[in-house]
Formats: structure tokens, C-alpha cells, sequence
């Protein structure tokens, strides 16, 4: 099975320039998809107060970490749903794009293809550091003087 090509294999030349596509369609997907909003979604825990034992406290934290386990599956579940039923062109445009194939041209290739770019994307520490690096400086409030 032949490999695709992506960001960790291609050619410096074509690294930025298919790193903005991604960028641009990542935004598009991340809209349509709400990702980010169901990722905030947590239950209303109880609160530790200063008047209660160990015991409580303990019993109370053992409480909340079960809720935000909770809806953290629940989270994951919904962030399937809205990216794998919900939003699949979307989605598959944007997995298209790491792997340098036109979003219009993704099922000429199977997904054997897909999974094995993917993988040596996801295991290339520059990739994912620079992937990492970009939703740092995308997240830093700009100062004005």
C-alpha cells in the first residue's frame, strides 16, 4: 500500500503553505463541528467548604471527580458524534488536507493510507510540537501599547 504524503514527510517547500490550508480549514471545522463549546460543557460540582471533616471533603471530591469523569465520557462521545455523524465532509476534508490529498478526491485513496499518514504524523515530535506552538500563540491575547 502505497503512502501518503503529510506534513511530516513532505517537502519543506510545502510545509507552510499546507499548514495554512489546514489552518484555514481546521477554523471552518471547528465551527462546524462546535468542538470547542462541548469540550466546555461540565456539571456544577459540589463545593469544599473550610467548616466540614476530612471525611466529607474526601467524600465530596471522590463526588465531583466521578461527575467530571462523567461528563468528560460524555464530552468524548459528543465530540464523536458531531465529527464522525454529524460532520464527516468536514471532517474528512480537513484529514484530507494533512495528507496533502484534495478534500474533492479523499475516497481515491483507503483508509489504510489515511491511518498509516496519520500515524507517522502523529509520531513526528516537530510536527506536533509546531502544530502545539501555533494553538499556543492562536490562544495569546494580543497587547495593545
Amino acid at each position: 500500500m502505497a503512502k501518503l504524503k503529510n506534513l511530516a514527510t513532505c517537502k519543506p517547500s510545502e510545509f507552510l503553505k499546507q499548514t495554512n490550508r489546514i489552518r484555514k480549514a481546521a477554523a471552518e471545522w471547528l465551527t462546524a463541528t462546535d468542538v470547542l463549546s462541548i469540550r466546555k460543557n461540565v456539571p456544577k460540582l459540589d463545593e469544599v467548604t473550610d467548616d466540614m471533616s476530612d471525611a466529607e471533603k474526601a467524600e465530596v471530591n471522590a463526588k465531583n471527580r466521578k461527575m467530571l469523569e462523567t461528563q468528560a465520557k460524555a464530552n468524548v462521545m459528543a465530540i464523536l458524534d458531531a465529527v464522525m455523524e454529524e460532520h464527516p465532509d468536514e471532517t474528512l476534508a480537513l484529514l484530507a488536507l494533512m495528507c496533502f490529498v484534495e478534500p474533492k478526491d479523499v475516497d481515491k485513496h483507503p483508509v489504510g493510507e489515511y491511518l498509516g499518514a496519520f500515524t507517522d504524523l502523529l509520531n513526528d515530535e516537530n510536527v506536533i510540537g509546531f502544530f502545539i506552538s501555533l494553538a499556543r500563540l492562536g490562544q495569546t491575547p494580543m497587547r495593545m501599547r
